[in-house]
């Protein structure tokens, strides 16, 4: 009976640890997608991901100054026009500058006139010489200092006449700077992101802070594989599908392709990521004015293969 004890314990003790390990596994139910997958229409198909941007490419609106922002004069969202005021850069020493630079242009000009009229008086003090040479009045010493004392007025009305001209130049260069601390839109479009607030400073040149593009009409940069990419030809139908709601589509039209293949950019923003496939970039056009879709967002894409694989054959 003491021979049996033992062995009946540990078969109890198996049964009670298989029965644990089975009423402890998880219960894994088939479960719907929320949203179901898109599907494609062809029989032959490239599917890619693309990116809405606008027509004409986000454009990055930099400064032409470096200084602090004194005055944000658009929103995000807002259409502007071509040369319409975006930001304003502080300006005050630019203005307080030019109001120098217009005191001494004032200062020259009142030399100038000083200058012309010494001119004058030398001229006529040499022609009263002249005259009283003739009667032998005067003497030739005389008549050849009058004469140095023209030429030497003339050229101090030169020298005045040559700080006007400069000080003009120096007061549009300032007025072109103060000018230039105005950022103005270099084309019609739509304000897609404001990454700027009065107070800020901004770098001439530096990272760009508003984005600027034509949303009228929107086009889609899809990424094509590289290994995929000899079979996407531009007369080839395509649509793309809205994420989240397959059901809104539009078709696309052929815009370009982009010549230099790229490598592929995953959004995980991981920045230790690898990338070893390098895609083709194609340009379309969304024909759906009407689709609600904005500027940055990813879509589904298929494009037919099916002419490019029979031709092959």
């Amino acid at each position: 009976m003491k021979q049996l004890f033992l062995p009946l314990i540990a078969v109890g003790c198996a049964l009670f640890a298989t029965v644990s390990i089975i009423r402890s596994r998880p219960v894994r139910e088939a479960t719907e997608p929320p949203v179901a997958p898109p599907k494609t229409s062809f029989q032959q198909t490239v599917a890619a991901v693309g990116l809405v941007e606008s027509s004409s490419e986000n454009i990055l609106v930099g400064s032409h100054l470096s200084g602090v922002v004194a005055e944000l004069l658009v929103k995000a969202g807002d259409s502007v026009a071509p040369g319409a005021p975006l930001f304003r850069i502080d300006s005050r020493h630019l203005q307080a500058d030019l109001n120098l630079r217009r005191s001494q242009l004032a200062a020259a000009e009142a030399r100038t006139a000083t200058a012309r009229t010494g001119l004058a008086d030398a001229k006529d003090q040499l022609q009263r010489a002249e005259k009283l040479r003739g009667a032998t009045v005067i003497s030739d010493d005389e008549l050849t200092r009058r004469r140095f004392a023209v030429e030497a007025a003339a050229n101090r009305l030169t020298e005045a006449e040559a700080e006007v001209a400069t000080n003009r130049a120096t007061i549009g260069t300032v007025e072109t700077e103060i000018e230039r601390s105005t950022v103005t839109a270099p084309m019609d479009g739509t304000v897609l992101k404001i990454d700027l607030r009065p107070g800020e400073h901004v770098a001439a040149g530096g990272n760009a802070k508003m984005i600027l593009g034509r949303t009228s009409p929107l086009h889609l940069r899809v990424d094509i594989d590289e290994h995929e990419g000899w079979r996407v030809r531009p007369e080839a139908e395509a649509t793309a599908h809205v994420r989240g709601n397959p059901k809104l589509k539009t078709e696309l039209k052929f815009v370009r392709f982009e010549p230099y293949v790229v490598p592929k950019r995953s959004l995980t923003g991981d920045a230790t990521e690898r990338v070893d496939i390098r895609v083709l970039q194609a340009i379309y056009r969304l024909k759906a004015s009407d689709l609600r879709v904005f500027v940055g967002q990813q879509m589904d894409v298929f494009i037919d293969g099916a002419a490019v694989v029979s031709a092959s054959k």
